[in-house]
């Protein structure tokens, strides 16, 4: 293959690689989401569970948004298990389903971490291949 040609075909490899790199980083920063979104969960039902039945409440919405409400048994918590179900459970067992969705967001994350970083050093890799191709034709 002339060198003009495979210069070309690395240079269209290293776009990829940026837009494989984009799409690692919005995925990494949705799952932080999530997990900031269930740590605030996990505060919000610390906090409401200290109330008594038919406390007067604020009630965090997101957004920096906010509702009265009234805690009728503080000790409950309306959970989603997914498919639009929802159950209550006990302040404890959503805080442990809690927990354990967190971990499974930080594992995700971890192996998300891992591509991101096999993604680089390939790209780098490719970069090298190309620089070092460039300089020949420029010699």
């Amino acid at each position: 293959m002339p060198q003009n040609e495979e210069l070309s075909r690395l240079m269209v490899m290293i776009e990829q690689y940026k837009e494989q790199l984009n799409q690692i980083d919005m995925q990494i920063s949705y799952l932080q989401q999530a997990i900031n979104e269930y740590n605030k969960s996990k505060i919000t039902i610390k906090n409401i569970e200290k109330k008594d039945k038919d406390t007067d409440v604020i009630l965090p919405i997101g957004g920096g948004s906010y509702i009265d409400a009234k805690a009728k048994d503080p000790s409950k918590i309306l959970f989603d298990i997914g498919a639009g179900l929802i159950v209550e459970k006990k302040t404890n067992d959503a805080l442990k389903k809690i927990d354990e969705r967190i971990k499974e967001l930080e594992e995700n994350m971890e192996k998300i971490d891992q591509l991101r970083k096999n993604t680089q050093r390939e790209a780098s890799e490719v970069y090298q291949k190309a620089q070092r191709l460039y300089q020949e034709q420029n010699e």
